[in-house]
């Protein structure tokens, strides 16, 4: 396994090797791109025991979550990218006005170079995976930093990386701050960061000082809307499930309810009923409930858990680093809790009378990364779409909207910028070159001086 030590001067080396590389012009064509989508495909096929063995280290991940999530989702992705990469690459004819007769208008897309991608920790090996697929599609160099906070992911990544692709193509670096730190003080054509919000000010700031462009896939508090006109029954499946999923170190994961006053005695009922038949009654036994990553974390999970009444849940084991599935009900607007977000398993309760209440409460907050909406009433599903900006979500479901690639992926406001996934993925990485193509055999002497054309004229012409 090739390794990088973390110091800038090898760091310096890498970006130098990548961008020969890169001036060649060998990631530019389609057999190049398709060739490295194949390998890339075929490695984590022969190594997903690698991998999920990794993923259970680090987050004691239930197999099944583990595979669905890391896994068959990057698969997915890759088979995609692989099936339509001819024709996201084909040159697009676009239309020409008139007046620039007889031009024709294209659009070319082209790689950007050497693209740097720091990965977080919830989903190690997918959120470091998934962006490679567009940087490689699009023909790019890619330098990936996995988190330190994962370290068996780290090393599966670096093993897999590393062990098959040329480093002046793709290449992992290991470290930690300091070698993030490293690598944001370097020029790159890309940056694409998933994160915190707060650390993702810092990429962008080190960014601006070399005037890269960056992706940011960050977060927020994401709020899941309840009324009454809903089937409660499913509707609680898919709450528990969404929000506990990989112990709620989910960047979608719903982070509050937002539940109609009627319902919401009896939602909660079977929300609690949920948990204990997805979890049993000692959810430290199951195994199919993951693990928080860190000490750091589990502190911060636990210190909010007196931000309301518990209804279910709170136990915690911090040899274990094991938060039970945690409902609290009665939560201040005003708390810690809400101000901001969990990252863990903690769903605060609210409630509302009118759909209008609910809109108002989040629109207070910064625009969040995911917002979902469980309702059969079409006009609340309307003014939803209409007066609340987020990144995306879904109705009557959660977190599934992540396994469409026809659907982009990416916040905005504070829940980031930029998106991906699917042609999304191509796009961030790639610069959509305008061109137009004129013909040397209509060369109107009018357009150049001495101008003989009055303007009240060339008004007339035009309009």
């Amino acid at each position: 396994m090739v390794t990088i030590p973390a110091n800038s001067l090898d760091i310096k080396a890498v970006i130098a090797s990548q961008s020969d590389f890169f001036a060649t012009g060998k990631t530019k064509s389609y057999d190049f791109r398709v060739a490295q989508l194949n390998k890339l495909l075929r490695v984590i096929q022969e190594n997903d025991r690698l991998i999920l063995d990794a993923v259970y280290k680090d987050l004691r991940k239930p197999a099944i979550e583990g595979f669905g999530s890391e896994v068959l989702i990057t698969q997915s992705e890759i088979k995609y990218a692989i099936k339509h990469l001819k024709a996201w690459m084909k040159p697009q004819k676009v239309g020409t006005p008139i007046n620039l007769f007889p031009s024709s208008s294209y659009i070319y897309t082209e790689p950007l170079g050497v693209v740097l991608i720091i990965a977080p920790w919830n989903y190690p090996f997918a959120l470091t995976i998934q962006p490679l697929i567009g940087a490689i599609a699009a023909g790019n160099c890619a330098i990936l930093k996995p988190s330190e906070h994962t370290p068996h992911t780290f090393s599966a990544i670096a093993k897999i990386i590393n062990a098959n692709f040329d480093p002046s193509f793709i290449i992992t670096i290991e470290g930690g701050i300091e070698t993030n730190q490293a690598l944001l003080a370097e020029k790159f054509d890309h940056i694409f960061f998933t994160g915190g919000t707060a650390i993702g000010k810092i990429v962008m700031e080190a960014a601006a000082k070399h005037l890269t462009p960056v992706t940011l896939e960050l977060g927020g508090k994401s709020p899941c809307i309840v009324d009454a006109e809903c089937d409660l029954d499913t509707t609680a499946k898919r709450i528990i499930w969404g929000k506990f999923y990989n112990a709620g170190q989910t960047c979608v994961a719903p982070d509050y309810l937002l539940i109609q006053k009627s319902i919401k005695s009896v939602l909660v009922e079977k929300l609690v009923a949920c948990i204990k038949t997805f979890f049993g009654e000692n959810p430290q036994q199951s195994p199919d409930f993951a693990r928080i990553v860190n000490d750091r974390q589990f502190d911060r999970l636990v210190s909010l858990l007196g931000n309301g009444t518990i209804l279910i849940g709170g136990q915690s084991d911090r040899s274990d680093r094991f938060i039970a599935p945690t409902l609290i009900d009665r939560v201040s607007t005003n708390s810690k809790i809400m101000s901001e977000e969990i990252f863990g398993p903690i769903l605060p309760i609210l409630e509302y009378d009118q759909i209008s209440e609910a809109i108002a409460l989040i629109n207070a907050q910064p625009k969040p990364l995911a917002l979902y909406l469980f309702s059969n009433n079409k006009q609340n599903q309307e003014q939803i779409l209409k007066e609340v900006s987020f990144g995306g979500g879904c109705f009557n479901d959660t977190i599934m909207h992540l396994g469409n690639p026809e659907l982009p992926f990416g916040g905005v406001g504070n829940s980031g910028m930029g998106s991906y996934h699917g042609k999304a993925s191509f796009d961030t990485f790639s610069h959509r070159k305008s061109v137009l193509k004129n013909s040397f055999r209509f060369d109107l002497k009018w357009r150049y001086p001495p101008y003989t054309m009055t303007l009240d004229t060339l008004k007339k012409f035009i309009n």
